[in-house]
C-alpha cells in the first residue's frame, strides 16, 4: 500500500489504527517482526476491501482479526512454533478499544527499547509505528536506503532475541526512553512538514499526528523542558505552513513568504511554550531549536530577523548536539551575519555527510547567489535539483537556476 492510493480520510484512519493493532499483536506473540508483517498484510487487505465494501462496524477489530489470522497462518507454516500458536492465540479479541493516542505513544515507548542503540531504536519505531517508509528514514539519517534497511533488520532481530521485549516499562525505564521518543516525534513532524519525496511539499497527516502526540506527551510531562521545547518547536514551525506553498503547490522560501498568512494564534502558543522551556536553561536541543523558531516567528518582516541571535543559538546547539544538519543551518546564519563567503567556508567538509541528498548543494547555490557568483550558483542549483526526490523542491531549484541564467538577481 503506497501513499496516494486511498482517500485521505481512509489513509488517516489506517494510520491511527495500525499502531494499536501492532501493539496488541506484539505484546501477545513477543515477535515484533512477525507482528509487523501481519499488520501490514491486514492494512493491505483493508485498503483493497474497504473502498468497495465500506467501513466495517468496528474497523480496529476487523484489522486485529485479519492480522491475527495472518499471524496464525505464518506460525502454522513453521512446525516448531505450533505449540506457541495454540498458547498465544486461543484467546478472543478483546472488545474494548484503548484511546488511540495513549496506545500510539505506548508503542513508541515500547519500540524505543534501551537494548538498542538510540539511532536503531528511532529508525525501527519510525518504520514500524510512525508510518515512514525506509527511504524517508534513510533520508532523515543521511544514509543510503539499503544501509537503513539493514539497520532496521538488525534492530528487529535484536528485539526478537530479548525476553519479553514489550513488557511495559516502569516509570524510571519510561524516562530512560524519552529521548528517542522525542526524536521519533521530531522526525515524523519533519517528514510531514517537508516531505522527502513525492509531488507535495507537505504531508499534513504526519505533521498533525506528531503535534497531537507531542501535546499528549506534554500533558503527561508538563514540567519537562525538552518536551515543552519540542511542542513549541513543532507549533512555531507548523504555523508557517499556509505560506510555504503557492496556488499550484510550488515552494515559497522563508524569505519570500507572506507573513500575514502565518498562524498567529499558533505562534503565540509556541512562543509562550518556548519561553517556558528556555527558562529552564538552554541545555537541550529542542529548547534551543524552539528559541530559533521563535526568533523567526517574531520577525514581522525579513529585515527584522535577529540573525545574530539565531547564529548564537546554532553555535550553542552545535556544541551540545553536533550533526551535519545543525552545521549546515549554522552556515546559513553565518552567511546572514558575516556574509556569504563566511557561510560557504562554514560548509567545508560536509560533502561526505550529504553525499546522498540535495541539501548541501541547495544551500551552497543560495550562498553563491547571494555572493553574486552566478555560474557556481547555477551549478549547485542544478546538482541539487538532480539529487532531489521532492517535486516541489526540484521545481524550485530548477527555476532558481533558470532565473539566474536569464539574468535575475538573488532575492533577500
Amino acid at each position: 500500500m503506497t501513499r496516494g492510493e486511498l482517500p485521505p480520510e481512509l489513509e488517516l484512519l489506517l494510520r491511527e489504527l495500525a499502531p494499536q493493532v501492532l501493539g496488541v499483536l506484539a505484546r501477545r506473540c513477543g515477535d515484533f517482526g512477525a507482528a509487523e508483517d501481519a499488520v501490514q498484510e491486514a492494512l493491505l487487505a483493508a485498503a483493497t476491501t474497504w473502498p468497495d465494501e465500506g467501513l466495517p462496524d468496528n474497523p480496529r477489530g476487523w484489522l486485529l482479526r485479519v492480522a491475527q489470522r495472518r499471524l496464525i497462518d505464518a506460525i502454522r507454516a513453521e512446525a516448531a512454533r505450533r505449540r506457541r500458536e495454540e498458547a498465544v492465540f486461543e484467546r478472543e479479541v478483546p472488545g474494548a478499544d484503548p484511546p488511540a493516542g495513549d496506545d500510539t505513544l505506548a508503542m513508541y515507548v515500547l519500540c524505543c527499547h534501551p537494548a538498542l542503540p538510540e539511532a536503531a531504536a528511532v529508525a525501527l519505531t519510525l518504520r514500524a509505528v510512525g508510518g515512514l517508509d525506509t527511504r524517508a528514514i534513510a533520508a532523515a539519517f543521511l544514509v543510503p536506503e539499503a544501509t537503513m534497511a539493514q539497520r532496521i533488520a538488525r534492530a528487529k532481530k535484536r528485539l526478537a532475541g530479548l525476553g519479553e521485549p514489550f513488557a511495559r516499562p516502569d516509570r524510571a525505564a519510561w524516562r530512560e526512553r524519552l529521548p528517542p521518543v522525542l526524536r521519533v516525534l521530531y522526525l515524523i513532524f519533519t517528514e510531514g512538514h517537508t516531505a522527502s519525496a513525492g509531488g507535495a511539499l507537505h504531508r499534513p497527516d504526519l505533521a498533525a499526528e506528531a503535534v497531537r502526540l507531542t501535546r499528549a506527551l506534554h500533558r503527561l510531562l508538563p514540567d519537562d523542558p525538552e518536551v515543552t521545547g519540542l511542542l513549541a518547536l513543532l507549533l512555531l514551525t507548523d504555523a508557517r505552513r499556509g505560506a510555504r506553498t503557492g496556488p499550484h503547490g510550488e515552494l515559497i522560501p522563508l524569505a519570500e513568504q507572506d507573513r500575514g498568512r502565518w498562524d498567529r494564534a499558533m505562534i503565540g502558543e509556541g512562543v509562550r511554550l518556548a519561553t517556558a522551556a528556555v527558562g529552564a536553561g538552554l541545555t537541550g536541543p529542542y529548547r534551543i531549536q524552539a528559541a530559533v523558531a521563535a526568533l523567526h516567528a517574531q520577525a514581522l518582516r525579513v529585515a527584522e530577523t535577529d540573525w545574530a541571535g539565531i547564529l548564537a543559538l546554532y553555535t550553542l546547539l552545535e556544541r551540545q548536539a553536533s550533526n551535519p544538519v545543525v552545521t549546515l543551518n549554522r552556515a546559513v546564519a553565518v552567511a546572514m551575519v558575516h556574509g556569504p563567503a563566511a557561510g560557504l567556508a562554514a560548509t567545508e567538509g560536509l560533502e561526505p555527510a550529504f553525499a546522498t541528498g540535495h541539501r548541501l548543494d541547495a544551500v551552497r547555490g543560495h550562498l553563491h547567489e547571494l555572493a553574486g557568483d552566478t555560474a557556481r550558483a547555477v551549478a549547485h542549483y542544478d546538482a541539487a535539483a538532480a539529487a532531489s526526490t521532492s517535486t516541489p523542491e526540484r521545481d524550485y531549484l530548477t527555476l532558481r537556476a533558470a532565473r539566474l541564467r536569464h539574468g535575475h538577481t538573488a532575492g533577500p
